[in-house]
């Protein structure tokens, strides 16, 4: 059986690498927003010239891909962040920090009183592109029911994602979330000009606000949402708490743009690798484009199998071809598995997968009593019955 986190499946020998992941993340966000906010420099270099210099390279990448250039049509910008939400979000997250720093530095437009409502469009423009992404996945989860009995519907960079009702419910709520901004008018520039505070954005909403956009991330980008869902969502309330009152929604949009320039260039950090990390949902225990899947938490569709510890995929591809009506496909597979299956068996449970699991490399160490290792005649037929499956 897979062992998962409480949201997340982090466990095993590559929990330390998802860890350290998480920390580098959260700590850079911290620094990067730290530089960006305290000087006109910094927050010139990072809103201003990054954005423009990664425009002009996502526009070469598309017209170069248009006109079928190998590098463009292998790039990871444009093979792995291919939806509009992306976009949508690291421009309308750049233009936020850009306005907020006319409203601090007092740059043109920012001197008024009017462009104190400017924070609040801003949000609201962010806070709908999620909540349209929300109602988008709804429709979709609907659809791939009607038609496939599922709610499983695979995104245009080959995510899938489970839509249902729940969708509605967090879309809703990010609405809810725009119509309890207040204080737009109270918004002023710190003595130092570091910041520019909003006080009315107070701890209640602030962390209603983490909540959602969590909820949503794990919803709609749950390949990375333990990235943008948590280290994203933590890192502008922590320098809120702790040294930034009244900054948090600066940096938020300090941060957000940030990590989308970062996500947009390297989507490979978060999809692929050690550092990858895929949320409890998907119950098979991985995420494949090709490979639709069977079961999602928290309905727990699945098998409990002992076979599945030796050989997770095989014993998944058992469960989908059943649950997709292929029964004798289901059962050729199944009757495939029983020679190894036998030899998993042939003592006392979990001797064997024990025994299996280290034959594979995975280091799960010495037995505890009362078990005792497997007696060598058992171990080469079980060694013997892995490789003829092709798990060894």
């Amino acid at each position: 059986m897979l062992n998962h986190g409480l949201l997340f499946q982090v466990y095993g020998e590559g929990a330390a690498w998802q860890f350290l992941g998480w920390i580098l993340v959260f700590t850079c966000l911290v620094l990067a927003n730290e530089f960006a906010r305290r000087t006109k420099a910094g927050g010139m270099l990072c809103f201003v010239v990054l954005p423009i210099i990664l425009t002009v390279y996502f526009i070469a990448i598309y017209v170069s891909a248009a006109a079928g250039a190998e590098w463009a049509l292998n790039n990871n910008t444009y093979v792995h962040m291919t939806s509009w939400f992306h976009y949508a979000k690291l421009y309308a997250a750049t233009a936020g920090c850009i306005g907020f720093m006319m409203l601090k530095y007092k740059w043109g437009v920012g001197k008024t009183h009017w462009f104190k409502a400017f924070p609040f469009v801003i949000v609201a423009i962010n806070i709908l592109i999620a909540v349209c992404s929300d109602f988008e996945s709804a429709i979709r989860g609907a659809q791939a029911l009607a038609e496939t009995g599922t709610s499983w519907w695979l995104s245009s960079e080959g995510v899938w994602l489970y839509g249902g009702w729940w969708n509605v419910l967090n879309g809703l709520a990010g609405i809810i979330n725009i119509l309890c901004m207040t204080g737009w008018w109270g918004i002023y520039t710190s003595k130092k000009k570091d910041d520019m505070l909003w006080p009315d954005m107070t701890w209640m909403f602030i962390l209603a606000y983490d909540v959602w956009n969590f909820q949503y991330t794990y919803l709609n980008l749950p390949t990375h949402s333990w990235y943008c869902g948590v280290a994203l969502l933590l890192a502008p309330t922590f320098a809120a708490a702790f040294w930034n009152k009244g900054g948090w929604i600066q940096n938020r949009a300090n941060t957000l743009a940030l990590w989308c320039m970062f996500a947009q260039v390297f989507p490979l950090f978060q999809d692929q690798g050690k550092f990858a990390v895929i949320p409890r949902l998907y119950a098979d225990g991985f995420m494949d484009a090709a490979t639709h899947p069977t079961a999602v938490d928290p309905t727990a569709q699945g098998v409990i199998s002992v076979l599945s510890n030796v050989a997770p995929r095989q014993t998944h591809e058992i469960c989908a071809k059943f649950f997709a009506g292929d029964v004798a496909g289901s059962c050729a597979e199944q009757l495939r598995a029983i020679p190894l299956c036998n030899a998993l068996f042939c003592e006392v449970n979990p001797i064997p997968v024990k025994k299996a699991l280290n034959l594979q490399g995975r280091g799960t160490g010495i037995l505890r009593m009362p078990l005792c290792e497997m007696e060598e005649e058992n171990a080469v037929k079980l060694e013997k019955a892995m490789k003829d499956y092709g798990i060894l």
